[in-house]
Order: structure tokens, then sequence, then C-alpha cells
């Protein structure tokens, strides 16, 4: 057992670093499934087999000494050797290292998977296509149950949930490459039309409110941007918008439901399919979103994000968000 163990933790540490170093894709929820039902495995043949061996091999420590005492004490020797009876039962009983990490490990393991899975999952945001709601480098909660509970790797539905809505922030799977996580704002549930066109949206023929506010400073680029209040049903939020992009779409790719969408100089308008979401981020000339790759699919919703739970550069950014 100790060599097997030793290969299944050199396999783990093996594929962390291979996925670290860029060697191959990693997908953290499988890497965590599999850690809990290999840990799981080892602690149920602790509880089992190898706690239960160790036990026995202590009592009959324990009943060879007071046999042997009682054999001396049949030939009148009283006086025996003063052996730490107690030090070697606990050594024996001691877990050796191949289970301390494995078995030790999986009630951690468990809270962590469960959490994760099934509650919140942490998130840090890597780029700045949601600016100025969500800023590089904040780290992120996502509710993992309001929009219904879903099997950790396969990412299928489990219970229903409530719909996504107009404004919320949504982690999803990225379309085109799923083992990728993306963060936009959800602009269109099925059966919208959604028009972008000289940066204005409006959803169902009805602009969307927008008001003007001062300028945002991006400290990153070093430049001013113009920015806005935008309202989608009840959610007020700030977008910016980059005066020096121009409106139309450049680089759209070929995706399913495309014939959905109508491109012009003036942007996109699209009319979003049953079971699928339109995103955009609130960087809205800086954001790689639904106007290029397409529609969200509900089966690639992650969660809802609701908090930021810390921002080590500002910890003024800690709390909830719009």
């Amino acid at each position: 057992m100790p060599v097997l163990t030793a290969a299944i933790l050199a396999a783990f540490v093996g594929y962390a670093a291979a996925w670290y170093f860029g060697a191959v894709e990693g997908n953290f929820a499988l890497l965590l499934f599999l850690a809990t039902l290999v840990t799981g495995l080892y602690w149920v043949a602790e509880r089992l087999v190898f706690l239960p061996r160790r036990r026995r091999a202590a009592d009959t420590l324990a009943a060879s000494a007071e046999e042997r005492r009682a054999h001396l004490a049949t030939q009148g020797i009283t006086q025996v050797d003063n052996v730490d009876l107690g030090a070697a039962r606990q050594k024996l009983l001691m877990q050796p290292w191949w289970l301390d990490w494995t078995a030790g490990l999986f009630p951690v393991i468990l809270v962590v998977f469960v959490l994760r899975s099934f509650l919140f999952e942490p998130f840090k945001i890597p780029s700045g296509s949601m600016i100025p709601t969500l800023l590089v480098g904040d780290l992120i909660l996502v509710n993992k149950f309001t929009y219904g509970l879903r099997l950790p790797v396969i990412n299928t539905k489990i219970t229903e949930g409530n719909a996504p809505q107009r404004g919320d922030v949504m982690v999803f799977r990225y379309p085109p490459r799923p083992s990728q996580d993306y963060i936009k704002r959800v602009v269109g549930v099925p059966g919208d039309e959604v028009a972008y066109a000289n940066k204005r949206l409006t959803i169902n023929g009805k602009p969307v409110s927008k008001e003007a506010l001062p300028d945002f400073f991006d400290e990153d680029a070093m430049r001013y941007f113009k920015q806005y209040r935008e309202q989608l049903g009840d959610r007020r939020h700030q977008i910016l918008n980059d005066e020096s992009r121009p409106a139309f779409v450049e680089g759209a790719t070929d995706f399913p439901f495309r014939d959905n969408c109508r491109y012009s100089v003036e942007g996109v308008t699209c009319k979003v399919p049953a079971g699928h979401y339109f995103m955009m981020g609130d960087n809205r000339d800086n954001s790689l979103d639904s106007r290029y790759w397409g529609f969200v699919p509900d089966r690639n919703i992650v969660g809802k994000a609701v908090l930021i739970w810390m921002n080590f550069g500002n910890l003024k950014r800690v709390g909830p968000f719009e």
C-alpha cells in the first residue's frame, strides 16, 4: 500500500505541475472530485480494515505482556523489566504516513468539495471586461444554488432553481472552450431580441435607460473612459464606453444559432433562442462576449456572482455589488 499510495500522490502532484506550467489543460472540479473519491476510499478502508488491524496488534501486545507476567509469577518471579506498554501501544495505533496523507485529509477535502460544488465557489477576476463593476484582482464568491444545483464535473442540473434574470452577473463555461470559466452580465434571456447599435442597448425594441456619470479613470490603462449608469429591469449598474473604438462588431465567429443575429456597421441585433442567454461585459468596448461568440446555453451556467470577498490591493472593494 505505501508504494501504491506514493504513486497515486505522485500522479496528483504531476498533474498539478503540468497544469501550472501549461503542459495540460487543467480541470479543478475533476481534480477535486478524484481527490475526494480516492481519499474517501482510503478513509473507509482505514475504518474497516487498517484501524481494526492496528488495534488487534495493540491488543495482542498487551495480552502477550500480561501472559508473560503471569508465567513469570508462577515461577515466583515478581520483579520484571518495566516496559512502557503505553508508548508501544500508541506507536502501533498511529496512522502510517500513507494513511495520514489520504484518509487523514478526507474530511477536509470532503467539506471543500461540498461547499465548492453546491454552495459557493471562489473566483478571481483575470481581465478588465467587467470594469467598473469588477476590477482585475477582485476575488469573488459565486452562488452555486440560485440557478439550481448541478452535479460537479458533468454540470447536470438536479434542482430547478431560479432562472437567470437580466442584469445578473453570471459565471459560465465559455461556449467555444467549456473548460474555461467566463464572467459577464446577463443582457438577454430566452425570447428576447437584443440590439446593441451605436453603443446603445435595446431590449425588445425598448432602449435601456442610460445615464451619464463622471468619467472613469482606469489605473491600469492610465486613461479616462466615458461612464454611464444603465438599468436592466430593476437592476442598476455602471458601464464604460471607449469613444475611440468603433460601434461595429469586428471578428465575430461562427456559432450555434448565428442566423439569429444580424450584423451591421452600427452593431448587432440578436434573437435569443430558447434555453440560451445573451451576455455582455460592462466594459462594453473591451469585452469578448456574446456579440463575438454567441449565446450561452443553460447547461454551461456555473452560478451567480454575488460578493467580492477580497481584493488585496484595495480592501474597500470588499462587499456586494450590482
